[in-house]
């Protein structure tokens, strides 16, 4: 049996779906709110940040893939974290998955940080384990760029960063397979989007999809995390095995009429 957290988020979606797809397993997706379960995905609800209904929603485990995060209140991911390893010891220690992203451990965000807190608690947790770091998602500068557009006309955007979006569907693609994999990897490569681009270039085809114009203020940005991101600490450039684009990112977002 495998187990996602956050399997109703931009990754856990397509990766219960692929799972399920795949026959290989049975499949259960962890939830707070009751779901019906559906298309060969049992759901069951557990709060991931009390521990509530764990241990029943992870009895029969064979692997977990961890998905649930919030950068909002990346806080509560440790405190996740540590209710699921808990839970999973008391389960005869499945393989747990855990999807991070590249430089956690190299740019002092406090949301990065968080994330490398947990890959280091799980390393050391005794639990057979495979860990994946990957770029940003798609999603993830199309609502940058979404809140610097509120302003009719006016984007301020911030200057010197580049960035290597990749597809959340080909990222579900890679954990489904490191899920079904006969045993953990540990550490595995890292997954990077298929071209690292200057923010100003995106934010410039982003406008073009939109059908809008806008004046780009450029402003700079101060401190070690913003060194770490303009440094490249969050790029795989030699790791461009995604294959979706930005371009076709916008473009499927926002057809061409």
């Amino acid at each position: 049996m495998i187990i996602v957290t956050g399997a109703s988020g931009t990754l856990g979606a397509p990766l219960t779906r692929r799972l399920a797809a795949a026959d290989a397993a049975d499949v259960r997706a962890l939830s707070r709110r009751s779901r019906t379960s559906e298309n060969g995905v049992t759901w069951h609800r557990a709060d991931l940040k009390t521990g509530d209904g764990l241990g029943a929603a992870l009895d029969g485990a064979d692997t977990i893939v961890h998905c649930a995060s919030d950068w909002r209140h990346y806080k509560d991911d440790l405190t996740a974290a540590r209710n699921l390893v808990d839970a999973a010891w008391k389960q005869d220690a499945p393989h747990l998955v855990y999807i991070s992203i590249v430089g956690v451990d190299k740019i002092p965000y406090p949301y990065y940080r968080i994330k490398h807190e947990v890959e280091r608690l799980i390393e050391d947790s005794g639990l057979p384990y495979t860990i994946l770091r990957a770029t940003q998602f798609h999603t993830l500068p199309a609502m940058v760029l979404d809140a610097l557009t509120k302003v009719p006309g006016l984007m301020p955007l911030p200057s010197g960063l580049r960035i290597q979006p990749v597809d959340a569907d080909e990222v579900a693609e890679r954990l489904a397979d490191l899920a079904l994999a006969p045993g953990p990897a540990r550490r595995v490569d890292d997954m990077g989007g298929p071209e690292v681009l200057a923010l100003e270039d995106m934010a410039r085809a982003y406008l073009q999809a939109r059908g809008r114009r806008g004046l780009r203020l450029p402003f700079p940005l101060f401190g070690k995390a913003a060194r770490g991101f303009k440094e490249g600490h969050h790029l795989a450039p030699d790791r461009k095995t995604g294959k979706r684009t930005w371009q076709e990112y916008l473009d499927e977002r926002w057809p061409r009429r």
